[in-house]
């Protein structure tokens, strides 16, 4: 049996035309490609008018994942990240999707948000044509939504996920597979609404070059080169010899362009007309192409998080210094919070790294519904953890944020608690335990050092064992400790305290 490959590293990008897959090496000094699977699946084809994937898209989606999955079985489970986009984002069903699409890759899917997958594209594009002087705009059409970013070194300055992509704009104009100016310029002008509202600040903001990244404009570079239009980039006038020949021939089957696979004829038409509004929108006349995407920057963060250079900590701090969050206070309690984790943490099968950031992320959060009221700030707290744009963090991981912080006094929230995966439950109600006994334990905000007790922890059962007198001398936590023992035994655990 063969060792687990612990430098080897995979992304998975599920987008709403194809499938991605990038495995990779860290050798130390340099990101080594070793394979690269496509698979087009044409996803956003599967949503039907109520946003409800059907089987048969789904039933693709699996098979496709499940040979992705046996090309990384072997790659430790911390090594891998898989995301969906614009799709299953809006897919009603997404949940059924993605317990099913689990098993069959092997590996949890988060959905993340346009921002989210804007911020990943800028960072894949960074990685294949750095430059930290200049600002670089980058276009990234995909298959449901097209991304719009004006980013300067591994930064990302500005990004705006428009609903509008080569599967869904097909879809809408060119069903029928003919080709003509009317549709043509319907929709144009439906993009052209799209972006309507980001053309004025994109262009007050300004940017050096222009970039196009995915694998609609990759094809229409493609394309452009093999017809002798355009060298080295994409002009707007060989945009527009593109568009005139695909009019006079009329129909997708009728495009004869050796750099147009069959499988993405369906979607071309809608893809050209995004990319033609895009480049009138915002004036642009020139544009290169880049290869890196969401997969390469995907990859990217993944390695960055597993150096700790994660993203998501900035965000957090970022968070912490926005709503003017007690320092000294939240250490205090982290330190608390920290060892608890680590005398329960083998009995309870917790994530040494992530559920411990998750804890100390909540900690350093949980406070901050008191910039809306006093009364239930808990609440207001998780409702603003729920509607940030928070880069790094997928839609999962920052619902579970949401819910810790949702959970840190009073009442547990039940409801939402096992709203979440099934193999997700007991894992996050004992995250919620070990972030309420430490914030319980400091609730007098005395800045004392942290009390000295035992934790041991089963299954519903915790036991609390403090120093000798200690009980004794802070009534107030004991009173704390029994209104505790009240709420946790009515979701069926015993706290005991002594």
């Amino acid at each position: 049996m063969s060792l687990p490959e612990s430098n080897t590293y995979a992304a998975v990008d599920l987008g709403s035309n194809s499938f991605h897959m990038i495995v990779a090496k860290d050798t130390g000094e340099d990101i080594l490609l070793i394979d690269r699977i496509k698979d087009m699946i044409r996803l956003a084809g599967g949503l039907d008018d109520n946003n409800i994937l059907s089987d048969e898209a789904m039933e693709c989606a699996f098979q496709a994942l499940e040979r992705f999955g046996q090309r990384i079985n072997e790659i430790p489970s911390e090594n891998v990240r898989a995301v969906g986009t614009n799709t299953l984002r809006k897919a009603r069903n997404g949940n059924v999707f993605l317990t099913k699409a689990r098993q069959a890759l092997g590996h949890p899917i988060e959905i993340i948000s346009g921002i989210e997958e804007a911020r990943l594209i800028n960072l894949g594009v960074a990685n294949t044509v750095y430059n930290e002087k200049d600002k670089r705009l980058v276009i990234d059409i995909g298959g449901g939504s097209t991304e719009v970013i004006i980013g300067k070194g591994f930064d990302t300055l500005l990004a705006e996920s428009l609903y509008m992509g080569s599967v869904s704009v097909s879809r809408l104009y060119f069903d029928n597979g003919e080709i003509h100016a009317k549709n043509i310029r319907k929709a144009k002008l439906f993009c052209r609404q799209e972006l309507e509202a980001i053309e004025t600040i994109y262009k007050q903001k300004g940017w050096d070059s222009a970039i196009g990244s995915s694998g609609t404009i990759l094809t229409i570079n493609n394309v452009l080169r093999e017809k002798g239009w355009s060298e080295n980039g994409i002009t707007k006038t060989a945009l527009d010899q593109l568009i005139d020949t695909m009019v006079s021939v009329g129909h997708i089957d009728k495009l004869k362009f050796e750099s147009l696979p069959d499988n993405r004829k369906p979607v071309f038409p809608g893809g050209v007309a995004v990319f033609a509004a895009v480049l009138e929108a915002l004036d642009i006349d020139f544009m290169t192409v880049s290869d890196g995407a969401l997969r390469e920057g995907l990859l990217h963060d993944l390695i960055g998080r597993v150096h700790e250079k994660d993203v998501r900590d900035n965000t957090v701090n970022s968070l912490m210094s926005r709503y003017s969050v007690d320092m000294d206070h939240t250490q205090r309690i982290i330190a608390t919070a920290r060892h608890c984790f680590e005398q329960v943490q083998p009995d309870w099968k917790l994530g040494k790294k992530q559920d411990l950031k998750m804890i100390q992320w909540a900690i350093g959060l949980h406070a901050i519904g008191l910039t809306i009221a006093h009364s239930h700030y808990q609440k207001h707290g998780a409702y603003l953890l729920n509607h940030s744009d928070m880069p790094g963090f997928s839609r999962q991981t920052q619902a579970e944020l949401a819910i810790l912080v949702g959970s840190h006094h009073r009442k547990l929230p039940m409801d939402q608690i096992k709203s979440m995966p099934k193999e997700d439950i007991s894992r996050m109600l004992r995250l919620c335990i070990i972030v309420r006994l430490a914030i319980l334990l400091h609730r007098s905000r005395s800045s004392d050092t942290s009390p000295d007790f035992q934790l041991k922890a089963r299954d519903s059962r915790i036991e609390l064992t403090f120093v000798e007198n200690w009980l004794n001398d802070h009534p107030l936590t004991v009173a704390d400790l029994e209104t505790e023992a009240d709420y946790l035994s009515a979701i069926g655990i015993k706290l005991i305290v002594h």
